[in-house]
């Protein structure tokens, strides 16, 4: 009969660097130092759940376990980033074999590195919202439809569309059923469009942040040498905001833990938000079906709020039908503030609500400084600053576009993207039609042209000579020449150059 060990790193010569049980509270310090197997950690809002995760990792590294073999998801890329500094600031041991970041990311460098399983190649270009957008509007003209003649949804809403199917792994007709009836008449229209949406992907050697997700699961779950591999590798899988988790992750979590069973998940199921984008709060609330051996630790001491705030959210959770018990409670002082929970009948009165009571507050002497004003979403601001407008309130918005989706940021990105992908059909684009006298007809026909001047094998030997003898007009030629000139520059045989390079070069052509 064959037996399985579990390799580990000898322990530190010099011993436990940190005191657990002076740095954490009695309910994280339980948490932290949980043997292994499977463990749902139930912690409130402000009760320190993210320093929890830090010293769990800081635990399992001093307790010899590989950094190689611990996968940390997150919500962010930035906070898998702060936690693994924190590690690397509490112990004097090089933790950067851990692999640390989003579903996404880690999705990502799985597909870069097996996607040819696929069908794709390590080089594959990542679609954001607008470039799914571009390239869903392009099938769409592709199949013959105008939107102009039918009511048909335009490029965004598909995106939505297609979206909420894979994250919530219901089919197309259910979905237009509950959240789109009025696109119900048109469901074998939008099918047709999603099937060629997926073949141009394959074709553009693309992936949309959907594909990340859906598409690592089914490498993992129909190529069995793969799954094997990073069922090995991860015998410690530790989970950020699990309540905020989607079907497919959840899938992919159980997928990876499957035989190791170490598998932390850190969440709160009444703080999940996200469901209009697919999360599934039941994800934690099944975690000890799923694994009837699962250990639950509760984590209940709040360090953020006063008990004022407290006592509200204590009473608004207690009317949860479904839910993990709990009772949060302050360690900060009370203060003479209480918050109040006001009803109202719609945005309007909502707005005329808010400005009323900050000319009281005013009147009262408070600053219009110290006043501010948060909303879920941009376009709850409209009314707002029509409210405040009207009551001659001076007001500030902060806020603004992301980085990497400005225009200007992705004009540039679209030459990387290009170099790196020659068949990013949506970066060849964009590209072209920064020249003058290209539109989207003239870069329709161009792609074309390129298609059948690229060779099977995707590989370039010099841009000059593929995109010189294409066709443009006069007033395009000199701009053209250009552009060719600067590909052979930033990827000089087809080789892409540093990305510091390729900007400084692509900025100053």
């Amino acid at each position: 009969m064959s037996r399985q060990y579990i390799l580990q790193r000898a322990p530190s010569a010099a011993g436990v660097h940190i005191d657990y049980a002076a740095e954490l509270n009695e309910q994280q310090l339980a948490a932290v130092t949980a043997p292994p197997g499977p463990i749902l950690v139930i912690a409130g809002a402000g009760s320190g759940k993210t320093r929890t995760l830090t010293y769990r990792v800081a635990y399992l590294l001093e307790n010899g376990v590989d950094p190689k073999n611990i996968l940390l998801l997150t919500f962010t890329n930035k906070a898998a980033r702060q936690m693994l500094d924190r590690v690397t600031n509490l112990l004097p041991m090089d933790a950067s074999g851990l692999w640390g970041g989003t579903f996404h990311s880690i999705g990502n460098r799985m597909l870069r590195r097996h996607g040819s399983v696929l069908g794709y190649s390590s080089g594959f270009t990542i679609l954001d919202r607008e470039d799914q957008k571009d390239l869903i509007d392009t099938v769409v003209a592709a199949a013959g439809i105008n939107p102009k003649e039918i009511r048909f949804p335009k490029g965004d809403v598909l995106a939505e569309i297609f979206s909420f199917t894979v994250n919530t792994e219901r089919t197309l007709e259910e979905l237009l059923a509950e959240k789109f009836p009025y696109f119900l008449p048109l469901l074998e229209q939008i099918r047709d469009v999603h099937e060629r949406y997926e073949r141009k992907k394959k074709a553009t050697n693309s992936m949309d942040f959907d594909d990340l997700l859906e598409k690592t699961l089914r490498m993992l779950k129909e190529h069995e040498e793969v799954a094997d591999t990073y069922r090995r590798k991860f015998q410690f899988i530790l989970v950020d905001e699990y309540q905020d988790t989607n079907k497919i992750q959840a899938d992919f979590i159980d997928t990876l833990a499957a035989e190791h069973r170490n598998v932390m998940v850190v969440g709160d199921d009444a703080q999940s938000i996200y469901s209009w984008r697919g999360a599934n709060f039941k994800n934690i609330l099944a975690f000890p079906e799923r694994y009837p051996d699962a250990r639950v630790f509760k984590i209940e001491l709040n360090y953020r709020s006063v008990p004022e705030i407290l006592s509200v959210a204590n009473a608004a959770i207690a009317a949860n039908v479904e839910q993990f018990r709990k009772q949060l409670s302050a360690t900060r002082e009370t203060n003479e503030f209480k918050p109040a929970v006001v009803a109202l009948n719609d945005g309007s009165e909502q707005a005329q609500f808010v400005a009323q009571r900050i000319l009281e507050l005013r009147d009262e002497g408070v600053p219009l400084d110290d006043i501010a004003i948060l909303y879920r979403a941009h376009y709850h601001a409209v009314e707002l600053q029509l409210e405040l407008s009207r009551r001659g309130i001076p007001y500030q918005i902060t806020s603004g576009v992301r980085f990497f989706e400005q225009a200007h940021i992705k004009d540039v990105a679209a030459f990387i993207r290009f170099v790196a992908n020659p068949r990013d059909e949506v970066a060849f684009k964009r590209m072209v039609k920064l020249l003058p006298g290209i539109g989207g007809k003239s870069a329709d026909n161009l792609w074309r042209a390129w298609e059948q001047a690229l060779d099977a094998n995707g590989e370039i030997s010099s841009w000059g000579e593929r995109l010189l003898p294409m066709q443009v007009g006069a007033r395009s030629k000199k701009s053209w020449q250009q552009l060719a000139f600067t590909l052979d520059e930033i990827a000089p045989g087809g080789r892409p150059n540093p990305p510091s390079e390729m900007i400084t070069s692509i900025v100053e052509a």
